[in-house]
């Protein structure tokens, strides 16, 4: 009997073998099709948000390839929430938390039951990261495809970007931007279906998933609506097929070498904040030690090559037609930054499948820089430390004037409180904003801040405040902010302690964040401190609170060490 199939051996061995294949006819088994192996399809087409829409169709698109490759595919729905549509509200709280619960759907549906492989797919920020935690904990054949990113809106000469919407409206609180033009350019910002536009959080993983080898080359910044997104799922289905025959599989890819490569594609590319969590989480499943100081010493290594949006000017279908995430990795092999002899889901070394990208960019642009002469000489994830953050914090330093601001707290317990004060004009240039008990448990499920950040962009202070919380960012954020501070407020890190008016320092050329109150003062304030009742003590949210460790190592559900 082969080695792939695991489902043949439950439905022709064993007294259960009658009733089983009885079942599987019913969908559509026929004789010879308990002999193939058994693809599942993870399918997250959703209309609720235009990152997904478009999913649908490549999941047939594969279903179809899959057949024709010899496989048996079995389609199963995987859920998504919109990052873009949910932020700013209570409905936040659930996009971390879709990410380990798409990852447990995928490993129940195919461990439950027995598939030999699985085509994952996603389009929203979490679909990717939750069917990459779920492909490293099950370890069977596996491949992701990218829905794809969208096509730049426009709007009186400009290319929109979702957080073009979300900047218009700080534009406007600040008097700024006319009634008329903050409708002109929400209205104008998202033309269809795809992902967010720019290098923002779901194209800086599918780049990640590109460079980690567990999807196909040039496939993570190709557009939805392009029919070389449909073509790329179908060959992405053929590829499967052969990995399955030839027991390849996830952490045969996902080694420590691979995350490694990813980071350094993240840092060239001006990637989001997002990829540290993820990346930790996924490395957790996979068995690979990965750390958060693992992310500031290959920072220090590595340029940012790309001038990308969110503080760059070109969008990622820009990006794809000068070459796109190949292009820059061809660069960075070429220079030493890759491991050239990983392998990938073709069973080609990642340096074979870069063999015929050529060695520099196309000389007639400047979305990609060339090695000599980068954007930044170095990466723009900086990993902060000191007394409020014991355990690490991460800054998105690319496209600020200044890397270190020092300055009065302003504290805020919620997004909301914080926002209001934006929008109010009470928050001024040197203030540190701090945005606490939005973290991973606190939150719960650590809501991204670009309402805030966004609107103090709009208001023209985002080289002259900064802002620190246990809460994440969007990939669209850009500014002088620090996000992922651990330990949490809720868990009775230093950031729970911040008084307005206290001093806080934020410098991330020193690697340094810190608040400058002495020592038996901050021993009286913790003494003072007290946990607070859980948010949710039912539910998704009330269950991830409980189970939910540290943003430092990836904010997982399942570390139990």
């Amino acid at each position: 009997m082969a080695q792939y199939n695991r489902r043949s051996r439950i439905v022709t061995e064993g007294p259960r073998r009658s009733p089983n294949r009885a079942m599987l006819r019913a969908v559509g088994f026929g004789d010879d099709d308990f002999q193939r192996p058994i693809v599942g399809i993870a399918n997250a087409h959703s209309t609720i948000t235009p990152c997904n829409i478009g999913i649908g169709a490549l999941a047939a698109r594969a279903e179809q390839a899959v057949r024709e490759a010899g496989g048996m595919p079995q389609t199963f729905g995987t859920i998504t929430i919109s990052d873009g549509i949910s932020m700013g509200t209570p409905g936040m709280k659930y996009s971390l938390v879709s990410r380990d619960v798409i990852a447990d759907a995928i490993e129940t549906v195919v461990n439950g039951q027995s598939m030999d492989g699985i085509l994952a797919t996603g389009g929203c920020d979490k679909n990717m990261p939750g069917a990459m935690i779920a492909l490293a904990r099950m370890n069977v054949p596996g491949i992701f495809v990218y829905g794809g990113t969208i096509k730049p809106g426009h709007y009186k000469g400009q290319d929109l970007t979702i957080v073009s919407a979300f900047e218009a409206v700080g534009q406007h609180g600040a008097g700024k931007l006319s009634e008329e033009d903050l409708h002109g350019v929400e209205r104008n910002a998202c033309p269809g279906a795809g992902s967010c536009g720019g290098m923002f959080t779901a194209n800086t993983m599918s780049s990640a998933f590109e460079a980690m080898g567990m999807s196909l080359p040039g496939s993570s910044t190709q557009a939805a609506e392009d029919s070389e997104k449909s073509d790329s799922a179908a060959r992405s289905a053929e590829v499967l097929l052969d990995a399955i025959r030839a027991n390849r599989r996830p952490r045969d890819i996902m080694t420590r070498e691979a995350f490694e490569n990813a980071l350094t594609v993240v840092m060239a590319l001006g990637g989001s904040t997002n990829a540290v969590l993820h990346l930790l989480a996924i490395a957790h499943s996979a068995d690979v030690r990965l750390e958060i100081d693992d992310v500031e010493r290959i920072r220090r290594r590595v340029p940012v090559l790309c001038d990308l949006k969110p503080s760059g000017r070109y969008v990622t279908t820009q990006f794809h037609a000068v070459g796109g995430t190949p292009q820059v990795m061809k660069m960075l092999l070429n220079a030493g930054l890759l491991h050239g002899e990983c392998l990938t889901i073709s069973g080609q070394t990642l340096a074979e499948v870069l063999e015929t990208v050529p060695d520099a960019p196309q000389p007639d642009q400047d979305i990609i820089r060339p090695m000599h002469e980068p954007l930044y000489a170095q990466g723009h994830l900086a990993v902060l430390k000191g007394n409020l953050a014991e355990e690490g914090a991460v800054a998105k330093i690319t496209g600020l004037k200044r890397t270190a601001i020092s300055g009065p707290a302003r504290c805020f317990d919620s997004e909301e409180d914080c926002l209001d004060a934006i929008l109010a004009g009470s928050i001024r240039a040197g203030d540190i904003v701090v945005i606490r008990y939005e973290g991973p448990r606190g939150g719960p499920g650590m809501r991204e801040m670009l309402a805030p950040t966004a609107a103090i962009i709009g208001a023209g202070l985002g080289d002259s405040v900064g802002l620190i919380t246990d809460g994440r960012f969007s990939g669209g954020t850009y500014g002088m902010v620090v996000g992922h501070v651990a330990p949490e407020a809720a868990r009775g890190g230093a950031i729970a302690l911040v008084r307005d008016g206290d001093t806080i320092e934020i410098d991330a050329g020193e690697n340094r964040l810190w608040l400058h109150v002495d020592e038996a003062e901050l021993e009286s304030r913790r003494a003072e401190w007290k946990p607070p009742a859980p948010r949710f003590d039912r539910g998704v949210l009330g269950k991830y609170a409980r189970t939910v460790g540290s943003a430092s190592r990836g904010a997982v559900t399942d570390d139990f060490s």
